[in-house]
């Protein structure tokens, strides 16, 4: 059984955790900090996007105030060597967002400022999502002129960044052509493309 996410009653809140009252059932969920600031009042209701972590020692729940949180999550702990524990510690010091563009510019100090995320594990989560938005590439070539091969640096940076981000391949290049001018630096191409995106 996959739980996809909870709606109740916020009854208590951690620095790390939360519990959440759903029909009588009290939820414990391990949140980062990002998503802890962003939390309603407790007795309001508040919905948690959520992954189930299954170990025979048991099973823990792990929450996400946002989507793109949790999907951010999912890549993260995709990369070898990084636990559920380990992506929410870069997720509780980097918005996902920051990531993928520490990820496009293989920013390894920004990536290894979680608590407890070494140099090595940095490199491998730069790494290994840049490899999955490289077989992204290949996979969507469709009819769109930007090829990461042949564009420049910091257009390949930037579209690569989005695609960490989980926007498709059409929706990135056409928000990177929209903004992008000469000079501009692929995270200035980003946080101009995001706001294009919204």
């Amino acid at each position: 059984m996959m739980i996809s996410y909870i709606r109740g009653e916020l009854v208590y809140i951690g620095n790390d955790s939360i519990i959440v009252d759903n029909n009588g059932i009290g939820y414990n969920i391990g949140i980062s900090s990002n998503t802890l600031a962003r939390l309603p009042h407790i007795h309001e209701t508040v919905k948690i996007f959520t992954y189930m972590n299954v170990k025979e020692d048991g099973i823990t729940l792990f929450g996400f105030i946002s989507r793109e949180e949790l999907d951010m999550f999912n890549m993260l702990i995709g990369v070898n060597g990084v636990g559920p524990k380990g992506a929410l510690a870069v997720l509780s010091v980097l918005s996902p967002a920051e990531i993928a563009l520490a990820v496009a510019s293989n920013d390894i100090k920004t990536l290894s400022s979680g608590k407890g995320v070494g140099k090595k594990m940095a490199e491998r989560i730069a790494l290994e999502l840049r490899d999955k938005v490289a077989k992204t590439e290949s996979a969507e070539l469709g009819d769109i002129n930007i090829s990461v091969a042949e564009d420049s640096s910091e257009r390949a940076d930037a579209l690569a960044g989005l695609l960490v981000l989980g926007y498709s391949r059409t929706e990135a290049a056409k928000a990177v052509d929209k903004v992008y001018k000469d000079g501009m630096t692929s995270g200035d191409i980003i946080k101009l493309a995001l706001k294009a995106l919204y």
